[in-house]
């Protein structure tokens, strides 16, 4: 079966979200709302000698100040999240760390309150930086195909280089904010996360509670990308205080805080060698990274994750390692791995082209993979190449003259056009869903899945409305909530390819069931709303349970106990990822040396687009990312004391409307049907991978300088 092109519908929340009308988690109103603030730690290692209460509880206002010994001792295993677990505890790991909770009757009084706590502290030597004394190196298993040793020394051309990302902090609108309420013997808790399954599982192991006591309702997120996909710092401070009070808590995390205690991008180096054959082909990589980690965290160096797949380079061999230090524990941030190593491994693809004097987009084409060389298996589809051939037609890079620094405008700015690649796991995660069609024009549909502007309501109406006779107008997308059905994690772009599945099979089920209720009767005029008014029918409702390839029982039991069960990249039958080519041009400023993107193109495959709309914004979002990544974003640590300098939109940098022009933005569209029915894959975190690279390839075409560090700072050009 093939799935057909879906239409540009509006999304679904444009409107209310226009309209100011969305409920995000800090919106919900609850009567006897108290209002909370953190303490943070002021050194960097050591323990909590006091936290004196007495100067905030004289506040007006402050009704009472929760510190280590008001929580029960955390259980084994990090309570669900990197260690430290989301408590107040005496030991503190990095500069930052929650000492203390102030709870009062109003903001202000909270801050006051905050604002008033000196606590003492033991503090311990620490070190603050992986170019520092002191650090911990733990290497991982390597990722190894072939025998790269053996192909690097037939290799006539070689490229050897370094490159390095720094550490990076996400900055959604949205800050963390957790609501509680205590209520006859329930806590339900709002919460803009990513994963609701995730903070209700750290509730019930920190406070020692029940399946049954604990409901986490996350309507919207404000922008999460990583940041809001585990269990947060404050979600069971604050419900510790509901419970103790009596009263509804909320809390508002300020950015700075939100800097010291979320996870973030962690800073990284690339070391990378490459070898070609007489014929220009590259035929063996070695590959080693490392990465910034915080003593007991638990990010995964996975920088081998998308290289392999690009080229089809069959010996390759990756190392990788953490570098532990003490900080808060590093995390998932868009693209995770794959937006550093792409930078890394596609500016290396282009200076070997570069070295071989092939131009950039045909040494490229030079190389089309079939196969996963470090497992060994089939991709199910792979139009990487389709991606670079329709992106240079929409860019004209026909045009574009081989040498470097050979485009100069007549008031002196450099012109240069570059092109890089990115790709990124097809992952899927089993999914319960019911759908509910009523006769009153109403459709529910409960899902796994959690909307944080990425569009995933609008991939599901897609589908339901394509396959079903309903009003959209009266269809509720129940979702991000653990009361209506089991939650997974929505991250590593896995919520669209398991949410779509689900309604395509819940739509098919409830056709069935509508055939059934008929009977071989003639089916009475109108939707289904009028079908079952006119045969006195209420509603029909049904549930199913859909699966990703060898995803069995195992995993749906994982799902219904609030755990992960995500599969992918690699499959019993296949491989399968989505892949991305961008095309930028540049223009470097003759005397700021200030970098601009006027113009790019950038072409996807991401399987059988299900929203074109949305994801035409998803691509774009991807690509402003990237550029302000690569030419503005790194967060600054203060060696000294550790923690972050540069903890607020003012002085953490980011790329503006004069940085960056037209964004045209193309997919392949044509559906992997190997990975499952409507032939969906991923989109989000694969749109920002190869981006990066392009401009500094861009960079280099322009000026004749090769920038193998983020972000490129002016005076890298002068």
């Amino acid at each position: 079966m093939t799935s057909a092109p879906f239409p540009d519908r509006p999304r679904v929340d444009a409107r209310e979200k226009v309209l100011g009308q969305a409920q995000y988690a800090a919106d919900v109103a609850v009567p006897g709302l108290l209002y909370a603030m953190l303490v943070p730690a002021t050194i960097a290692k050591g323990s909590v000698r006091s936290v004196p209460v007495d100067a905030a509880m004289r506040v007006a206002g402050v009704v009472r100040v929760l510190t280590a010994s008001d929580f029960p001792p955390p259980p084994a295993g990090g309570a669900g999240g990197p260690p430290p677990p989301p408590t107040i505890t005496d030991q503190i790991a990095y500069r930052g760390q929650p000492v203390a909770l102030v709870v009062a009757e109003t903001l202000e009084a909270a801050i006051e309150g905050a604002e008033a706590i000196r606590p003492t502290y033991a503090a311990m030597a620490f070190v603050a930086t992986i170019e520092g004394d002191g650090v911990e190196p733990q290497p991982v298993e390597p990722s190894t195909g072939g025998d790269a040793d053996a192909a690097m020394a037939r290799a006539v051309t070689r490229h050897e280089a370094e490159y390095v990302s720094p550490a990076q902090h996400h900055n959604p609108i949205e800050m963390l904010s957790t609501t509680a309420v205590w209520e006859g013997g329930v806590l339900t808790v709002y919460e803009g996360t990513q994963g609701s399954n995730m903070a209700k599982g750290a509730l019930m192991r920190t406070l020692r509670l029940s399946a049954d006591q604990v409901v986490v309702k996350s309507p919207q997120i404000g922008g999460g990308f990583g940041q809001k996909g585990g269990a947060q710092r404050q979600t069971a401070i604050v419900a510790r205080a509901a419970m103790l009070l009596g009263r509804p808590v909320k809390l508002v995390v300020p950015r700075g805080q939100i800097f010291h205690n979320a996870t973030f991008r962690p800073k990284n180096r690339h070391r990378i060698e490459i070898g070609a054959d007489a014929e220009g082909r590259m035929i063996a990589v070695r590959y080693d990274a490392d990465q910034q980690q915080s003593r007991q965290g638990q990010f995964p160096p996975a920088y081998h994750e998308s290289p392999p797949m690009m080229y089809g380079i069959a010996d390759y061999h990756g190392t990788a390692a953490n570098l532990r230090i003490d900080t808060q524990a590093p995390g998932y941030m868009r693209a995770p791995t794959p937006h550093p190593s792409s930078f890394a491994f596609d500016s290396a693809v282009d200076e070997m082209a570069v070295k071989l004097g092939i131009d950039p987009l045909a040494f490229r084409l030079k190389h089309r993979a079939t196969r996963d060389p470090i497992d060994d298996k089939p991709f199910s589809t792979h139009f990487l190449h389709e991606c670079l051939t329709e992106g240079a037609r929409r860019f004209g890079w026909d045009k574009r003259p081989l040498a470097a620094g050979a485009t100069v405008r007549p008031d002196g700015t450099q012109v240069g056009w570059g092109v890089g690649c990115g790709a990124y796991p097809a992952n899927v995660h089993p999914t319960i869903a019911t759908l509910r069609i009523g006769a009153d024009g109403t459709t529910r549909f409960a899902a796994a899945g959690h909307e944080m502007g990425q569009g995933i309501r609008s991939t599901i109406e897609q589908v339901l409305v394509r396959e079903l006779a309903i009003d959209p107008a009266g269809l509720e997308i129940a979702i991000g909530d653990t009361s209506v059905a089991p939650q997974h994690v929505t991250a590593g772009s896995w919520g669209t390819a398991s949410a779509v599945i689900a309604a395509e099979r819940a739509a098919a089920s409830a056709k069935a069931a509508m055939a059934d209720l008929l009977a071989g009767r003639t089916p009475p005029a109108g939707n289904l709303h009028r079908q079952l008014a006119t045969v006195r029918r209420p509603s029909i409702q049904v549930e199913v349970t859909t699966t990703g390839p060898g995803q069995g029982a195992k995993e749906v039991e994982r799902l219904r106990q609030g755990g992960m069960a995500v599969s992918g990249p690699v499959y019993p039958q296949f491989t399968s990822f989505s892949y991305i080519a961008h095309f930028v041009e540049v223009h470097v400023e003759p005397r700021t040396r200030r970098i601009r993107v006027p113009r790019v193109v950038s072409v996807a495959d991401c399987g059988r687009v299900i929203s074109p709309r949305t994801a035409a914004s998803q691509v774009r979002g991807g690509v402003v990312w990237a550029i302000s990544a690569c030419l503005r974003e790194a967060t600054e640590v203060d060696p000294r004391y550790g923690g972050w300098l540069n903890n607020d939109l003012a002085d953490y940098v980011v790329a503006v409307n004069a940085d960056i022009g037209e964004i045209d933005v193309a997919f392949v569209d044509q559906p992997d049907n190997m990975f499952n029915a409507l032939g969906a894959k991923g989109l989000g975190e694969v749109a920002m991978t190869g981006c990066a690279a392009a401009v500094a390839n861009a960079v280099y075409h322009a000026t004749g300088k090769r920038l193998r560090e983020m972000p490129f700072r002016i005076e890298n050009l002068l």
